[in-house]
């Protein structure tokens, strides 16, 4: 297998380790940079080397375990996203397994049992959810302390108060009282621009006027983008939000025809990201994705099962819309991404950045992407500060205040204010930010065509263009809108993917047999383990269960 090319950064990075040789090394890297490859080219060097013999993964959510073997298995490493806390011992004939916090936190003892066991690399992915609860923070020490070496990897720096400490992370004082992060090696958004690494990003703010009635009867009215007091604002915020209304369509419109430009000048798989609040939010979302623009969205909601499969497919397909509340905000690599709308009432530094990662990662010099978002104050300062330097300092709140949401920080009403109940909302296009200015433009520009061209528009013109197509579907009005990694294998040529679907075969199997007995399926499982000695299935390596599926053919056949 040929191992990948890597950029200067990370070869900068595995410089500096090699010649440190240090226990514990944090990676700051902006969303997009290549911190999976990075981490994968660090743990085979050390695996090769005999300085460790195994490697442990910790991830956010399910589908980053998945994520992250695959791209193991093109970098020569055979890790396990499948094994779980029940089946105790690491599979054998694997280089090592990918967990998540929340199993960690599950069963502390038993991964340090796992980390003990062998000369143990533990890498710690977006390291700042250990502080988002004192049983995660709490958890990894008790499980990992007796790592043979620890890779901390984060989007964001972060800082922390003095009692919030998260596990292996050194700290300097920021200075305000709280201690920032101190990075071994970053490797900010502007780094990464320059090197062509991430897609510029531009921001096109779309403004309004909100309309609610509080729990008194009384009809309000404001602005989005205009001086209004904070109260104000985020209910206008919230009303621009409802599914009820007409801001959400025509921004979904706005979106749909930027994505029709980009994938007809060159990018023909160009995709769109929806951000929602809530799962409810998520749904209507979905179906005005389908009424505006006649395309089905793909629907990933956190309690859905398939969910991990249904990123996987969309990032291999064609299709233009997904919609998600959080199952696409860290970590998740979909590179063809270039739109993303804003239509969530997060608004926090941490999830900000993250989300927008999703839309950065670049491919080729002439793609770019585009962020819809309400021009909210709260909104533009976030996108400022991206534009501006995007290497910015993220707090990680105590875990009283947040248990678990601290990169989740939505509107809501301030005590003792009223209810309100949504009436309706009007969607303009307000300005592009860029580089931390607020561009507007005629509506009126010379070549529509020419102006569709990713990569090959100043901010003027792309705002020019944006302002167009907003100005045609207002005069449309409301009622009109509804008209490859390399998959190579450890020595034997299997993946994690082939040994999961061969134990996958034999439970059937036994299951087959069973059926045609009188035995249960314990009972089979026991006189198979007879018949082909080793651990159970849950855990037995490649060569043990092709001779139990081959017993079990010659069984059942």
């Amino acid at each position: 297998m040929r191992p990948r090319e890597l950029r200067l950064w990370q070869r900068e990075a595995l410089e500096k380790y090699e010649a440190e040789k240090p226990e514990d090394f944090l990676v700051t890297a902006t969303p997009g940079a290549g911190k999976t490859t990075f981490a994968l080219t660090l743990a085979r060097r050390l695996h090769e080397a005999r300085l460790i013999d195994r490697v442990i993964v910790v991830v956010p959510t399910d589908h980053l375990r998945t994520q992250w073997a695959d791209a193991g298995s093109g970098s020569g490493l055979y890790l396990d996203p499948t094994l779980k806390n029940s089946v105790g011992p690491v599979r054998p004939g694997t280089d090592g397994y990918i967990t998540t916090y929340a199993q960690v936190a599950s069963h502390p003892m038993l991964h340090r049992a796992r980390t003990q066991a062998k000369r143990t690399l533990v890498i710690l992915d977006e390291i700042h959810h250990a502080g988002d609860s004192l049983s995660w923070g709490d958890a990894v020490v008790e499980a990992f302390s007796v790592a043979a070496r620890r890779l901390c990897l984060t989007g964001t720096p972060f800082r922390t108060n003095p009692n919030e400490r998260i596990p292996f992370v050194r700290y300097e004082d920021s200075g305000d009282g709280e201690l920032l992060s101190d990075a071994d090696y970053a490797y900010g958004y502007a780094e990464a621009l320059a090197d062509g690494v991430v897609r510029p990003v531009v921001f096109a703010a779309y403004s309004g006027t909100s309309r609610w009635m509080n729990s008194a009867g009384e009809v309000l009215s404001a602005s989005l983008s205009g001086n209004e007091s904070k109260r104000l604002e985020e209910a206008a915020w919230r009303t621009a939000l409802d599914p009820g209304g007409n801001w959400i369509p025509h921004v979904i419109a706005a979106g749909d025809q930027r994505l029709t430009d980009l994938r007809e000048s060159g990018t023909p798989d160009a995709a769109a990201l929806m951000l929602a609040t809530d799962q409810e939010s998520a749904r209507e979302y979905a179906k005005l994705v389908k009424k505006v623009t006649g395309h089905a969205a793909v629907l990933v909601l956190s309690d859905d099962p398939r969910s991990s499969k249904k990123i996987e497919a969309f990032n291999k397909g064609t299709e233009r819309w997904l919609v998600a509340v959080r199952q696409v905000s860290e970590g998740v690599d979909i590179v063809r991404l270039n739109v993303c709308l804003w239509t969530t009432s997060y608004r926090t530094p941490l999830f900000f950045s993250q989300a927008i990662g999703r839309v950065v990662r670049a491919r080729n010099l002439r793609e770019s992407a585009t962020v819809f978002l309400p021009a909210v104050k709260p909104l533009l300062a976030l996108a400022a500060e991206m534009e501006e330097v995007r290497n910015h300092v993220v707090r990680v709140p105590a875990a009283e205040e947040g248990l678990g949401d601290f990169v989740i920080e939505r509107l809501a009403p301030e005590p003792g204010a009223a209810e309100f109940t949504a009436l309706d909302a009007e969607a303009e296009f307000a300005h592009l930010l860029q580089g931390g200015r607020a561009i507007t433009a005629e509506v009126s520009p010379d070549d529509e065509d020419f102006l569709g061209l990713p990569g090959l528009l100043t901010a003027e013109q792309t705002a020019t263009l944006l302002a167009a197509r907003d100005a045609e579907l207002r005069k449309r009005g409301p009622a009109t809108l509804f008209d490859d990694l390399d998959d190579d294998a450890t020595g034997d040529g299997a993946t994690w993917r082939d040994v999961d679907a061969l134990r996958r075969e034999v439970h059937g199997l036994v299951g087959q047999w069973a059926s045609r007995s009188t035995s249960s399926h314990a009972e089979v499982h026991v006189e198979l383990r007879r018949a082909v000695p080793g651990p159970p299935s849950a855990s037995a390596p490649l060569e043990v269960l092709l001779a139990r599926r081959d017993y079990l053919l010659g069984r059942v056949g």
